[in-house]
């Protein structure tokens, strides 16, 4: 079994423009995501696809293993399986695809193997997914970090940006804070790392089809993958995930 990762790399960004092409201590985003990825043990190779020609240029300084791909794709999913097709277009063999969110310079390899343990261990997946355990309220509670249930084989059940599952029975003459703080007492909550994996066929599949009404309200585009009636298996690992989306969160990690 082969499986190869891709980055997508998308210039324009609503909240930080070109960040992947940001400088981090003399290298930049794009090409430390790169060179974490590189390190996974599991991986046959890694990829990047982008949509912008200086991307292009700069990747092409420290890889050949660039893709051009289309500017009118809406999510990282889409460019990938552009960039999927390229690369069966180039007779490079892949089984599986993981997907490396270009904007987390500092991805563990661990992550990345755990991910594809799963895949090598059972062939039969059709997507997978990482999360990891919370444990403030603080990330409970921010509707910017996706929470994700399982049930007892590890399919996912739901994601949504609300704190899943509702803990009904907490002491409401408590303060606020105390009440949050009592949620995570009362059961384990999970975030969802953004990193997938796909099926090869898989992935060509999911792309075909419509936004969902579950993905529209919570736009999230895994939950079009769920209505539709694909199984997403997670895998929780104990490594916190550390993107960047502003220009301060860079700014916060540099310094």
């Amino acid at each position: 079994m082969k499986i190869i990762a891709i980055i997508p790399a998308r210039y324009a960004s609503t909240r930080f423009p070109a960040k992947v092409l940001a400088d981090i201590n003399g290298k930049s985003m794009i090409e430390r995501v790169f060179n974490q990825a590189k390190k996974a043990k599991k991986l046959s190779d890694v990829f990047i696809a982008t949509d912008n020609q200086l991307v292009f240029d700069k990747v092409n300084q420290f890889t050949q293993n660039v893709l051009m791909t289309s500017d009118s794709h809406i999510s990282g999913t889409d460019r990938i399986a552009e960039a999927a097709l390229i690369l069966e277009k180039k007779n490079i063999e892949f089984d599986f695809i993981i997907n490396i969110q270009g904007d987390e310079p500092f991805i563990k390899p661990k992550q990345i193997d755990s991910l594809a343990t799963i895949l090598v261990e059972n062939e039969n997946v059709q997507l997978a997914t990482l999360v990891s355990k919370i444990n403030d309220s603080e990330t409970l509670f921010d509707s910017n970090v996706v929470k994700a249930i399982f049930d007892i084989n590890y399919k996912a059940i739901y994601f949504s940006r609300n704190p899943i599952p509702f803990v009904r029975n907490i002491d409401k003459t408590q303060s606020n804070e105390k009440q949050k703080n009592a949620w995570l007492l009362a059961h384990t909550f999970y975030r969802h790392i953004g990193m997938y994996a796909y099926q090869k066929q898989v992935l060509q599949q999911i792309t075909k089809l419509e936004p969902s009404t579950l993905e529209l309200a919570e736009s999230l585009e895994q939950l079009r993958w769920i209505e539709n009636g694909f199984s997403i298996q997670v895998v929780i690992t104990p490594f916190e995930s550390i993107g960047i989306d502003t220009p301060e969160d860079l700014e916060k990690i540099v310094n």
